[in-house]
């Protein structure tokens, strides 16, 4: 958003942000019919993919080429259209990196409730329909959401692991972890690892199908549980990974006194999120925050100063704080 600056000056350049919107949910569907999936193998006409999207039609051809205006698609001499790089290479589902769970989650859960940003603003309350309590009885809802923080934590590990060179740890516990999608990434390298998550009794089932399929079933464990009602189980290292975010600074204190007691001697909590003030561009963390506004009862992003002053209190004896992946900042607590 920050290349929009130069244009914001200008009529054009404002009614051109004003419709960003129209730009994203081109992605969004596309990602939705899989688009991207099914150019994987190769160019196709816009016939071709009518037939196998199963579409009408109707508006497929400039759909297509705002697709490809946006850089997501290339359009060949023949007519022919085919994956750009950055496509091909997040875009299609099963290749590593893929972000599509997320963006499909996006659309699902994040695309209608902007449609409400003044009465969420006028409020301060959340505008989505339901809340996620009840979306734990819908077993396809719940698999979308999964998939969607599957892609909040691709290629996370390595970087947690370097974070934590230097350390003798032996065991880790992601703490609403969902099914294990970024302990899987801390285990991988590490034979003499255990590995555990915390999270609601419903993610149990997404949890073990997940570690059987990567062969982990045998060194890691699941804790049904409620973040505030029941203890975190111990473990060397602690993650809380886009989980302070969902609540009040209260509850937040709360969830890091609780981490302090579980993590055991000389142990490590790690804490990241969309934190503000770290980056020259806060734009995207500043979307994030809103999102938070948008979906839960009290959650937003918040500063590194803020979190490492509460892990303080709690009795952490340092912290600090580094750059995560492309948005994140990471908070590291140690505990003498």
């Amino acid at each position: 958003m920050s290349s929009t600056a130069a244009d914001i000056g200008t009529a054009a350049g404002i009614l051109r942000l004003g419709n960003r919107f129209c730009d994203a949910k081109a992605l969004l569907t596309a990602v939705r019919l899989d688009v991207f999936g099914t150019l994987a193998d190769g160019p196709a006409t816009v016939g071709e993919l009518r037939e196998r999207l199963g579409l009408h039609g109707r508006g497929l051809s400039d759909f297509l080429g705002l697709l490809a205006a946006l850089g997501l698609l290339r359009r060949d001499a023949d007519g022919r259209f085919r994956n750009a790089e950055g496509a091909d290479r997040y875009l299609v589902p099963g290749r590593p990196g893929c972000v599509t769970g997320f963006l499909t989650g996006a659309d699902v859960n994040l695309y209608p409730v902007y449609g409400r940003l003044t009465e969420a603003l006028r409020t301060g309350k959340p505008q989505a329909d339901g809340d996620f309590t009840g979306m734990l009885d819908d077993s396809e809802a719940l698999g979308g959401f999964v998939r969607m923080m599957d892609g909040l934590t691709q290629g996370l590990g390595v970087e947690l692991s370097a974070a934590l060179e230097g350390t003798g740890y032996r065991s880790v516990l992601d703490a609403g972890g969902c099914r294990g999608h970024l302990l899987g990434q801390l285990l991988a390298d590490r034979a003499d690892l255990t590995g555990q998550v915390f999270d609601l009794p419903q993610m149990e089932p997404f949890f073990h199908a997940y570690m059987a399929e990567l062969g982990l079933d045998g060194r890691t464990s699941f804790h049904p549980g409620d973040f505030f009602q029941d203890p975190l189980p111990s473990a060397d290292v602690i993650v809380l990974g886009h989980i302070l975010h969902d609540w009040d600074a209260a509850q937040r204190r709360l969830l890091l006194d609780k981490a302090f007691a579980a993590v055991n001697p000389g142990g490590t909590v790690l804490v990241y999120d969309r934190m503000l003030g770290r980056r020259a561009d806060d734009t995207e963390n500043l979307v994030a925050s809103l999102n938070m506004l948008l979906v839960t009862e009290g959650g937003g992003e918040y500063s590194a100063e803020d979190v490492g002053e509460q892990a303080r209190r709690a009795g952490f004896a340092s912290v600090t704080d580094r750059p995560l992946a492309d948005f994140d900042t990471l908070v590291i607590c140690r505990k003498g």
